[in-house]
């Protein structure tokens, strides 16, 4: 009655003898293992059949099977973690469920598995879904600190721009036009005032364009490598570059790599107490790869306050990269940003 009742149910089932030989299999558990007749599978040692070998590959010894454990032990068992062999050799996920059973030769076990293919896919997706949100929330989160301190600097800059250099500016400016005004005059030429004039006007014009929001201009007429070279001239410390990238990238990822640069090689000179920095720009037609390393103190980290390494990792992060800080105690101080390139296409390197 019990094997017409297990014959007819759609839940791979079968049951093992006590030496571990399968005693009976339903046509259900014959088609997920790819067998067409229960015969071709009665008498085989079970796990030798079907549960020989991991994912992996390696052989799977009997003396590890925790299915077969139920014989011994009149314990039931369940596991989601294993893997069944079909008869062509390509294998699947199963959960499982191992009872003791009685039968003629002694205890057995009973044994019923599903195949769950389908739901680790499904729950890799999930994962992966989630990942995916959790990558864009913390790619928005860095965008607005970005924004944020980008907002706070430049009002600052044109703050000191207007109380200082600007102020000047427009000092110099009236005392010239009343300078040529004193001068007109019969036989006078007012054309070095008005030179003076105009040179100290252009000078007021790019200074309010710089506090409405600096960029070097190296790094947008001649790109990463060039304006970071450029850097390197006027660190404190020697520093080396190794560089191999296309000619230019796009202007968000140019831009946020010089800066971090920036911020890595002040950081040298102001906490890490180095003597050498190198700088590392590679491209791997995916990611532009930045790595800056100091032979200074080490010890930092993202927690590390008025390092400004925070603010690195939300320029990689913004763009949908990833950042790294590797420095152990007296050992330097390692930053690696990666930049997806893909993002935007490439301006003109004119």
């Amino acid at each position: 009655m019990l094997a017409r009742v297990l014959e007819r149910i759609p839940q791979p089932v079968w049951v093992v003898d006590q030496p571990g030989r399968v005693m009976f299999t339903n046509p259900a558990a014959c088609r997920a293992l790819g067998y067409g007749d229960p015969a071709e599978l009665l008498g085989k040692p079970a796990h030798e059949t079907v549960h020989y070998k991991r994912p992996d590959g390696t052989p799977y010894p009997v003396a590890e099977c925790a299915m077969l454990r139920p014989r011994e032990t009149g314990e039931t068992v369940h596991s989601e973690d294993e893997w069944f062999v079909r008869r062509d050799g390509s294998m699947f996920p199963i959960a499982w469920w191992s009872a003791p059973i009685d039968t003629p030769g002694g205890r057995g076990a009973v044994l019923a598995f599903t195949d769950i293919t389908e739901r680790l896919a499904s729950e890799k997706a999930m994962r992966e879904r989630d990942a995916a949100e959790i990558r864009a929330a913390e790619s928005r989160a860095a965008q607005r600190r970005i924004l944020e301190s980008a907002t706070a600097a430049r009002h600052q800059l044109a703050r000191d721009l207007h109380d200082g250099a600007q102020q000047r500016l427009v000092t110099v400016l009236l005392r010239l036009k009343l300078a040529r005004e004193q001068m007109k005059c019969p036989g006078e030429d007012p054309v070095p005032l008005d030179d003076a004039i105009e040179h100290a006007g252009a000078a007021l014009d790019e200074l309010r364009e710089l506090a409405a929001g600096v960029h070097p201009p190296i790094l947008t007429s001649r790109g990463l490598i060039a304006a970071v070279k450029a850097l390197a001239r006027h660190s404190e410390l020697p520093v080396t570059i190794s560089a191999d990238t296309p000619d230019r990238l796009s202007e968000a990822v140019e831009a946020n790599a010089y800066f971090l640069t920036a911020e890595a090689l002040t950081n040298a000179v102001k906490h890490a107490r180095a003597t050498h920095v190198t700088v590392s720009v590679n491209c791997d037609g995916q990611a532009l790869i930045l790595e800056i390393k100091d032979d200074g103190i080490g010890g930092a980290s993202l927690e590390t306050a008025g390092t400004g390494l925070k603010g690195m990792a939300d320029r990689a992060t913004a763009l949908g990269g990833r950042f790294t800080v590797s420095s152990p105690a007296r050992g330097g101080t390692c930053v690696r940003a990666a930049f997806p390139v893909a993002a935007r296409p490439a301006h003109s390197s004119a």
